[in-house]
């Protein structure tokens, strides 16, 4: 739309339009330029961008996302993760446990917030983030005191996993979540590295505030986590939020 306003403006306002053409070529007659100016003032009025604001309301059909229909379908299965409580606060009593997604929102906040890290795609941090647990908007959150096996557990959520990305469509987005969670669990990557270490972190945090907040005893948590954050900004804000719940006593 503004193209065409600016054209416009040229066409009415000679003493603005005509200035500049007394150094082009000898070639380029005000014929040919008016002619320019219609022709460039009827594709911009012709373009779904000035009538419709583009892509944003009308996508390209050939576009990788999902019809609007997969993906209400796939949003309205997510709405579990914000309802379904975090297990192991569950099993401890806690009041108003967080939920899966309360986790996996406070992830992808890590992921924004840590430091650069040369060969490092923060992006990336922030996608495995919010797709680490998916799964269980399906599965639910299996913890080890549910004495499923590892192998076990794996293969519903893969099947979970699976069932999600169809539910999608299967085009470029699916796949990519898939890929994502996968790389996730395989801890096959710098990225997939940071995010697990955030995953512990998150939980630590949190049950430093259950601590202070409700005055629980949540010492295995710290206990089960102890030793294994592999990346040093992990190892750091591990040793911090030890340190803060030192000083509290």
């Amino acid at each position: 739309m503004s193209r065409v306003f600016l054209c416009k403006s040229l066409l009415l306002t000679p003493s603005l339009y005509s200035a500049p053409l007394t150094s082009l070529k000898p070639t380029l007659t005000s014929a040919s330029s008016s002619s320019r100016v219609h022709r460039m003032a009827t594709e911009a009025s012709s373009s779904p961008s000035s009538h419709t604001g583009g892509d944003a309301i009308n996508p390209d059909p050939t576009s990788s996302s999902p019809p609007a229909s997969s993906a209400i379908d796939f949003l309205s299965l997510c709405h579990s993760l914000k309802t379904t409580k975090r297990a192991g606060w569950v099993k401890r009593e806690v009041k108003d446990p967080e939920s899966i997604a309360d986790h996996m929102y406070r992830m992808g906040l890590m992921a924004l917030i840590a430091s650069d890290i040369p060969g490092v795609n923060r992006d990336k941090c922030i996608k495995i983030a919010i797709v680490h647990d998916i799964a269980e908007a399906i599965v639910g959150d299996i913890t080890p005191a549910d004495g499923v096996p590892k192998a076990e557990k794996n293969r519903r959520e893969q099947e979970a996993i699976d069932h999600m990305c169809k539910l999608l469509g299967g085009g470029s987005i699916a796949k990519e979540i898939g890929e994502l969670w996968m790389e996730y669990e395989g801890n096959s990557s710098p990225e997939a590295k940071i995010v697990k270490d955030f995953d512990k972190v998150e939980m630590i945090l949190q049950a430093l505030e259950y601590e202070n907040g409700q005055g629980k005893d949540l010492d295995e948590f710290f206990q089960s986590t102890a030793g294994k954050f592999q990346t040093d900004v992990g190892k750091a804000w591990a040793a911090e939020i030890a340190s803060r719940r030192k000083k509290q006593g």
